[in-house]
């Protein structure tokens, strides 16, 4: 079994700053890719940060500048560095990550349970 735990969410004021992080644990061989999405109340999940297992990240347009991702491969966690938020950065964030393990051909993607962000005065 392979678990995705995230941690850093919370209440911040706008114009404030968040680190999550989200460890991957189980019977892993390696962790591919990471990323983080997220997932506002009324609105699909949408893509914050993706990272591979080399450190080449990739971020939609929306989000560039303002969040930054990074990861540990020691440690099989992502971590996601949020600055300068706003109300509409409000939403649950997930953790994904692309795993391989022992007598598994293909790469199976997990997801962590989410972290509640909200940015409100």
């Amino acid at each position: 079994q392979v678990q995705l735990v995230e941690s850093g969410g919370g209440l911040v004021q706008p114009g404030g700053s968040l680190r999550l992080s989200c460890a991957a644990s189980g019977s892993i061989l390696r962790v591919e890719g990471m990323g983080w999405y997220r997932q506002a109340p009324g609105k699909q999940r949408e893509l914050v940060a993706r990272i591979t297992r080399g450190g080449v990240t990739n971020y939609p347009d929306s989000k560039k500048g303002r969040f930054t991702i990074s990861r540990d491969n020691a440690k099989n966690t992502v971590y996601l560095e949020m600055n300068s938020l706003t109300p509409e950065d409000t939403a649950v964030y997930y953790c994904n990550a692309d795993i391989a393990q022992a007598g598994v051909s293909l790469l199976h993607s997990y997801w962590g349970q989410g972290t509640q962000v909200t940015v409100s005065s």
